[in-house]
């Protein structure tokens, strides 16, 4: 699984926190480790050549928009915006391992 995020997953002091590292904290909270793809650039405002990371073109090529976080899953779906992005890894939490519940359940 794939996480394309802006710059980063880190904590801001933004209201709310910044919709990158809340999809990313929800995954891993769900107890996903996704693969961490940073685009960089600008995904909002007017298209402008300079602002146009690759990254960027890729989310666009895949989305057809440029704003980020977006999550691609094993399956190949794509998910975008960081709520979407919670609400799926809530309903979709990484399997243990069938070694991890035995040891847990012999002790």
């Amino acid at each position: 699984m794939k996480l394309y995020v802006c710059w980063g997953t880190f904590q801001t002091i933004r209201p709310g926190g910044h919709p990158c590292h809340n999809a990313y904290e929800a995954l891993r909270m769900a107890g996903h480790d996704p693969e961490v793809v940073k685009v960089r650039g600008l995904g909002i405002g007017p298209r402008l050549v300079h602002l146009m990371t690759e990254g960027r073109r890729q989310i666009e090529e895949l989305t057809g928009q440029r704003a980020v976080p977006v999550l691609v899953t094993d399956d190949g779906e794509l998910i975008w915006d960081s709520h979407r992005i919670a609400e799926w890894a809530e309903a979709n939490p990484a399997h243990r391992s069938a070694g991890a519940g035995a040891a847990s359940a012999s002790r």
